[in-house]
């Protein structure tokens, strides 16, 4: 039951301008069992931070990234299926170890498990959760020119299940796929921020009566389609076509 969500603006903007909604999207969403975020710095790179508690109990975390300014931000607020999973290995968001982008999922990877059997024989899995598994194959499927939609919806075709898939790159891209139907995905703006956020898995639109009243330009993203959102932060939706995916590890 975990949130999240991407957020891009034409000018770059403090982090914790995004700090009440977020603590107001943990607290409806029920999440609070660790937090993480990615953005955008001003060298060009992504910086990431993560913590095994809530958003709201984590002051020193919420502090020091709320300072950053950024053009593009991921932020994940989790609530596992599995509690045993609790620990740092499995707090999202993942980054791609060669830096190419920042990921994170909501919802549950139903075919994970040879695939995690393949990835603990190399040698590449830290944690117990499915949403690493996921990260492991994006690692490995990430080309150079293929569009990142078409990328989250071969992921999910892959692996089924409930999928709203988040990611931000340094090029200041940020792309979330809907793919959950037990949690809808809404784009809109507050101020001049655009976002594409979860939505507190509630079916309809209480996102905007409990966590964020004041949004503008409010949108349901369609299941199986990605919400990316253009430089001044309006939504582009695509629909990808199917990829010929493997059926097995």
């Amino acid at each position: 039951m975990c949130e999240h969500y991407v957020a891009r603006a034409a000018t770059p903007f403090r982090i914790d301008d995004l700090w009440d909604f977020t603590a107001k999207l943990e607290q409806f969403g029920i999440a609070g069992f660790g937090w993480g975020a990615s953005w955008l710095a001003g060298d060009g790179q992504l910086r990431s931070y993560r913590d095994i508690g809530s958003f709201v109990a984590d002051a020193s975390g919420r502090e020091t990234v709320g300072r950053e300014t950024t053009s593009a931000l991921l932020v994940h607020l989790r609530r596992p299926s599995r509690l045993s999973t609790l620990g740092l290995p499995d707090t999202q968001p993942f980054d791609d170890p060669a830096g190419r982008y920042a990921f994170s999922h909501n919802g549950d990877l139903l075919l994970h498990r040879d695939w995690r059997d393949r990835y603990r024989a190399a040698g590449r899995i830290r944690g117990k959760a499915d949403t690493e598994v996921g990260a492991r194959w994006l690692e490995d499927e990430w080309h150079a020119g293929e569009p990142v939609p078409h990328l989250l919806a071969a992921l999910h075709d892959t692996f089924g299940g409930h999928a709203n898939l988040a990611v931000v790159t340094p090029a200041g891209e940020v792309h979330h796929y809907a793919g959950n139907n037990e949690n809808p995905v809404f784009t809109f703006r507050l101020g001049e921020i655009g976002l594409a956020a979860t939505g507190i898995y509630s079916l309809d639109r209480s996102l905007f009566r409990f966590v964020a009243p004041a949004a503008t330009d409010r949108a349901l993203v369609p299941l199986r389609t990605t919400a990316s959102l253009a430089p001044n932060g309006s939504p582009i939706s695509h629909r990808p076509a199917t990829r010929q995916l493997a059926t097995s590890a």
